[in-house]
């Protein structure tokens, strides 16, 4: 790794910590220098701006996420319900941090990036989780009679909405205040609900086990 590519790993790395924990409103391109014992002229000779750093921190986020996933997925010597069970312990390792707060920040200051993150959940949806019901059903895991494309589409409505700071703020704060959920959990919980509904009775006896 030449020395560039370590300092701005080093940059965004501190950058994505301090926008978990203060949010991205309020972390300043000081903040962020300061953390790195950086003056701000240098930081900006990496980094153009404070909206630069945060899409560069999310683009890692999501290619580190794809490759694990798709890794798994792929594997051939894990059984079916070992890799829908490490299938929720990946993503949520790597979500677990993204809490509501940030997410409504991002909407509310940072559409574009707020998109392509929505994006990429629809994407890893389709592309993914389809494949993986397809190869329950093709095993005999997956009851024959669940229509793919609609648990597919079940799964990122989910998903996309129950991360959305919008489409919960029309429910009742009594009803959200009861969710205590963060991102990970939200993800991990959803595809449980949709995979014991989808899942023979054999598989779910085995799910269980694992």
């Amino acid at each position: 790794m030449s020395k560039k590519v370590d300092i701005e790993v080093k940059i965004l790395d501190s950058a994505y910590k301090l926008f978990l924990d203060q949010g991205y409103k309020n972390t300043t391109m000081d903040d962020i220098a300061q953390s790195l014992s950086m003056s701000k002229k240098t930081l900006y000779k990496y980094f153009p701006g404070k909206m630069e750093l945060l899409a560069a921190s999310f683009e890692i986020l999501k290619n580190r996420l794809s490759i694990k996933v798709q890794t798994l997925v792929e594997n051939p010597y894990i059984s079916y319900t070992a890799k829908l069970k490490s299938m929720l312990t990946v993503v949520a390792e790597d979500l677990a941090q993204i809490n509501p707060e940030l997410l409504e920040d991002l909407r509310e200051h940072a559409p574009a990036i707020w998109k392509e993150l929505q994006e990429y959940i629809r994407e890893s949806a389709y592309l993914r989780f389809q494949k993986l019901i397809q190869e329950g059903v093709d095993k005999g895991f997956v009851s024959p009679n669940i229509n793919v494309s609609l648990a597919v589409l079940m799964y990122a409505s989910a998903i996309q909405n129950l991360i959305d700071p919008k489409f919960l703020s029309q429910f009742p704060a009594e009803m959200k205040n009861k969710l205590e959920l963060n991102t990970a959990e939200i993800y991990d919980q959803v595809v449980q609900v949709i995979y014991h509904g989808i899942l023979t009775d054999e598989a779910k006896q085995e799910f269980k086990k694992v």
